[in-house]
This record gives structure tokens, sequence and C-alpha cells, in this order.
């Protein structure tokens, strides 16, 4: 793996120098852009606005729209904005991780000492884990500054990029209609809840769906069709919850017996 973020972490006087890499890839098929009419890859080019030509990677910069006039920024003017943010991670805080609801959650990165960071890097470690907390920092990379989140892991440290506040849309603006639960229905559908509640156990559930994808390419290109029972949703009425409740319960009872 590639290092995509070179730095260091603090807390308190403790320093820490780290490598981030990335904690995901993608598991979705590649898939390209072609013309409908004669299955051209269709790409797309960055262009002049002015002159209508192609412009190079290496010839474009970023700007701000100031007063009608464009503001041109480099790495050194981001590096400049918080200089000491660039390459470092100061923890704040630390919190309960159960504490934040799971909507700020967002990228998470693997970090990895430098040697001469060993002993502090599994202080820091044993700290996390033992108090079950979290710190929380700053980080900046790609020219922005990313709140972040860092927690341990099994032996090593995670770092999960969580949005700030004002990054969350308000709910206030949609729609839900009240409804009224009657205490049986209620009374019932907890114990569904408890019937079906398991340990969590991420192992348990892979993405199937780009593994049936490829398997219909594979038969396409032989010029074979896989039959497909579409799924049809019933929308029922209310007065019908309490049935759908007793067969939900029923359901995952006849399941266990029968494994």
């Amino acid at each position: 793996m590639r290092a995509i973020w070179t730095g260091s972490i603090g807390f308190g006087l403790v320093n820490i120098p780290v490598k981030m890499y990335s904690a995901v890839e993608s598991s979705t098929l590649d898939l390209d852009m072609l013309d409908k009419k004669d299955h051209a890859n269709v790409r797309f080019k960055r262009v002049n606005e002015k002159t209508g030509k192609e412009v190079a990677w290496e010839n474009i910069v970023k700007g701000y729209l100031l007063n009608d006039k464009y503001v041109v920024l480099d790495k050194a003017d981001f590096d400049k904005a918080s200089p000491e943010k660039s390459t470092h991670i100061e923890i704040t805080e630390f919190v309960n991780v159960e504490e934040i609801d799971s909507g700020y959650f967002e990228m998470p990165y693997y970090l990895e000492p430098d040697k001469t960071g060993a002993r502090a890097y599994a202080l820091l470690h044993e700290a996390l884990k033992k108090s079950k907390k979290g710190g929380i920092g700053t980080l900046v990379m790609h020219g922005r500054g990313h709140l972040c989140l860092i927690k341990a892991q099994e032996k090593l440290l995670v770092l999960n990029r969580i949005r700030f506040e004002q990054e969350i849309r308000d709910p206030a603006t949609l729609k839900i209609p009240s409804a009224k639960t009657k205490p049986a229905e209620v009374k019932m559908a907890l114990d569904l809840v408890s019937r079906l509640t398991k340990k969590f156990d991420i192992s348990r559930y892979k993405d199937d769906y780009s593994d049936k994808l490829m398997k219909l390419i594979r038969a396409k290109a032989k010029g074979k069709k896989i039959p497909v029972a579409p799924m049809k949703v019933v929308h029922s009425r209310a007065k019908d919850l309490m049935e759908q409740l007793k067969a939900s319960l029923a359901a995952p009872t006849a399941r266990r017996k029968a494994s």
C-alpha cells in the first residue's frame, strides 16, 4: 500500500510520527461509459471554456471566485492557511466513541507508526483501548480541513474522518406524517426485534451484487439469458399490521426449526 498522508499525531506533549493508508477498497465492477450507437468509449476532457481546447493536468490550478475575479491558490497557500495542521494532528479532546452519531462518520484510514514512534504509538493505542475512548483532532488533506476521530482497533490505530455539524442537513425540511401506534403492535414489534437480534459480525455480510452482475455479464457475452423473478412490493393497509407482525414472528421460528 502507498501512504496517502505522512505526518504526526500529538496528545499532550507526546508526538507520534505516522503514515496514513486508506482502509477501504471498492468492490464494485469497473464499468466503462460507451456510446449507445457504436459502443465506442466515452471520454471526459478538461476543456478551456474560452478556447475550447483540452488542458493538461499539469496546467490546471485551483481558484476561488471573489468579487468577479479568481484568486488562484497553490499547494503552498493551502499549507499556509493552517501550517500546523498540514502535517500534524493534535488530539484536543477524548470522547466516548458511542456518543458520535453514525451519520457523522466518513472514510476510515489505517495509521502506521514510524520506527521512532513505536512506543508512543503503542502507548496511545493501549490508553484508547482500555479507556474505550477516541481522540478528536483536525486533519488537513487535499486542500481542506477534516474533523477526525482516532480510535484503537485490534493492534493498530484507525483514523475516521467525521463530518462537521454544518455538513449535516437539517431533517426538519422533511415531511414525516404523524401516525399513532397501538400498544399491542409495539409489543409484537419488540418481540420480533428481540427474536432477530444477534451479535454484530461483519463477516456474515457480503457484497454479492457485483458477483451476480459479473455472472450476468458472462452469460450475456455467451448470448445466454438469466431468468429473473421480479420482486413485488405490496403496500398493505395499516389495519393489516397485526397480521404482518404475526406472520413475521412465525417465519423466523420456522426457519430456525428447519436449520
